[in-house]
Formats: structure tokens, sequence, C-alpha cells
């Protein structure tokens, strides 16, 4: 191979869509196919809104996860920076950067993970419900782009809010006859992040060696720790309950909060991105006993979504898991959470419908 067909090969990863008008030059007519020189077999990875403050962070971090072969970052503005930059990691991943809604379909065509950190972030003073003005109609017209490209993908839904995001995509995916709610899982692994180093604080552990099931939604009071199943078995004083549960419920204000304007949690939640991300992809590949916390369509409550813990595998959430045992302050936690959450769905749910 001379040095432009070399060129042009490694340009059309960046931006594969620049050199359509090409297609009959013998050194792209496998630009499609073209793969980076050692890379390794594994599973191809979206990210919808991939320039953003959780976008990058994520799309550094899935660069670097030996299971994803190709990364395609999409946004609306700024990717081939960022493809650009990404690209130069030293892994396996092939990475090729889409630009505006006219790449949309090219991002996401043959795509088995699809993760969707798009949209605005939560500024001072904003609540979740101010968000969905905007974001919704954001994860709407990217769920009409899955339905066409990629409907057997496994979808993680970031977007905010999630109680409500999550809806409008099954009411999208629905209306295309692709619904699968096995594959579409709302994203609350901060939650259980936060949970799992907030309570290893309170106990003196690493937060690795704690798991701490957070069921509910993913704003407010719909979170809702069960602190009554922390591993290993511990016990709490009421004032150590009511201080872990605020602070788990209030985590994202208190990141607002503290950056004064300048932004909401963004490096903490691409990193639970990224570990949900791969918890999936570890589920595709047939790990056995893949366990995580996930909005999802769910039978645990009389509630159409809800999160809980779920077995993640080749299919998605394979199976969800009940509550278990709760103590007097979590049903009490559990009934505000339901209140909250039905409203929340309704309104995903109305947007697409009305």
């Amino acid at each position: 191979m001379d040095a432009n067909q070399r060129i042009a090969r490694l340009s059309a990863h960046l931006c594969p869509q620049k050199f359509q008008s090409m297609e009959e030059s013998s050194s792209l007519v496998e630009r499609a196919n073209c793969r980076a020189k050692g890379g390794a077999p594994g599973f191809k990875v979206a990210i919808l809104g991939a320039a953003g403050g959780i976008g990058q962070s994520l799309s550094l971090l899935m660069k670097m996860n030996p299971l994803v072969s190709v990364l395609h970052l999409y946004d609306v503005v700024n990717t081939p920076g960022v493809t650009a930059d990404v690209s130069h990691m030293d892994t396996s991943a092939v990475v090729r950067g889409f630009l505006g809604a006219k790449e949309l379909e090219n991002a996401l065509t043959g795509m088995d993970l699809v993760i969707i950190p798009a949209g605005v972030p939560r500024k001072p003073g904003m609540t979740r419900d101010d968000l969905f003005k905007i974001n919704a109609g954001i994860v709407k017209t990217l769920s009409e782009g899955i339905a066409k490209c990629c409907p057997n993908a496994v979808v993680n839904l970031i977007s905010n809010p999630v109680n409500s995001t999550v809806p409008i995509a099954a009411e999208v995916f629905k209306k295309a006859g692709t619904y699968d709610p096995k594959k579409l899982l709302g994203v609350t692994m901060l939650d259980v992040v936060r949970a799992k180093t907030f309570v290893a604080e309170v106990l003196g552990l690493d937060p690795r060696e704690v798991d701490v099931p957070v069921v509910g939604g993913h704003a407010g009071v719909t979170i809702l720790p069960l602190l009554s199943q922390v591993k290993p078995a511990c016990s709490f004083t009421p004032e150590e309950i009511e201080y872990l549960t605020k602070r788990i419920q209030d985590g994202g204000t208190e990141v607002v909060q503290a950056k004064a304007g300048a932004g909401s949690a963004t490096l903490s939640m691409a990193f639970a991105a990224a570990k949900f991300a791969d918890a999936c992809l570890r589920g595709l590949r047939g790990d056995a006993n893949i366990v995580e916390c996930a909005f999802v369509d769910s039978q645990v409550t009389e509630l159409p979504f809800f999160a809980s813990k779920v077995r993640i595998g080749r299919n998605g959430a394979e199976e969800v898991y009940q509550l278990g045992p709760l103590n007097e302050y979590e049903r009490v936690g559990l009934d505000k959470a339901k209140k909250e959450l039905a409203d929340s769905i309704q309104k995903g749910v109305s947007f697409i419908r009305k």
C-alpha cells in the first residue's frame, strides 16, 4: 500500500463521510471496513452527544475499554476535534466521528450498544423538570434514528430527566415497531456510585468493597438507596440513614452548587456511564452474573418503569429483580418515590402520544 492509500485509510477513520464523493477511488473502496492496525475483535459502540461535558470524558473511557472494537462519536457540534483527540490514544478501538443530523444514521448503523448523554446540563436553579422541555425533543430524534438504523442495539440512556426520557424512547420504539423492553436501560449507575462512596465513608471502607442497591428513579426523592441491604451487612443509626439518604438523593445538586454555575456532574457521570456500559458489553459477551441497577420496563411495582437490580445478558436486561425486604423508612420512601415517578413517566409518554 502506497503512502496516499495509507493516508486515505487513516482519514476515513476520523471522518468517513468526508470521502463519500471519492468512493470510486480504489484507495477508499473498503473505507467502511478499514480497521486500525492491531485492532481487536469486539463490539461496536456509539456515543450520541460525544462532544458534551459527559460525552468527552465518556468517549475517552470507552476508547480505553478492551471490549470496544469500533467507537462512533456523534454530536451536532465539535465532533471532529473530539474524534481526532480520542483517536490518538493507543488502544485497539477504531474511532470515527460524525457531525450533525445528516450523519446520524451513519453513526448508528450496525451498532451493538448506543449510549446517549446528549442534552443540556442542569444549571443552578434548574430542576430536572426544566430539562425536560429541551431534552425530550433531543431524545425523540435520536431514538427515531436508533429505531431505523440499529433496532437491535442495547440502548443506555443518560439524558436527563431519565424518569421521563426512558418512557419517551420506549414510545418512539413502540411506534416504530422495534420496542424490546430488555434493550432500553436508563442509566442510574451514578446514584449507585455515590451511594457506595458515601456509605463507605461512614463505614471506613473502600467503596469497591461496598454494595448498595439504589431503586426507584433518577431524581430527588425518586432515588431510594436501600441501606438495609448494604453489603457487607451493617447497621446505621437513624441520623446516619437520614444523612446518607438525603446526600445520595441530592448528589447532583451538591455538584451543581459546588461548580457555581460552571456545570453539573460530568466527570462522575461519565465514570458511572462507562462502568455501566462495560457491564452491558460483558453481558453481550455472555459473561454470567452481571447484575446492576437500572431504570427499565418493570413489573416490580405498579409503575411501568422502575429502577431496580437487573441481570444483564446477551439480550440486555434479561431479568428484573424484586426489591426484597424493606424497613419502615424505606417503605415510606418508596411511596414518595412512586408518586413522583408516576407523574414523570406519564409526562414522557404524553410527550410522544400527543
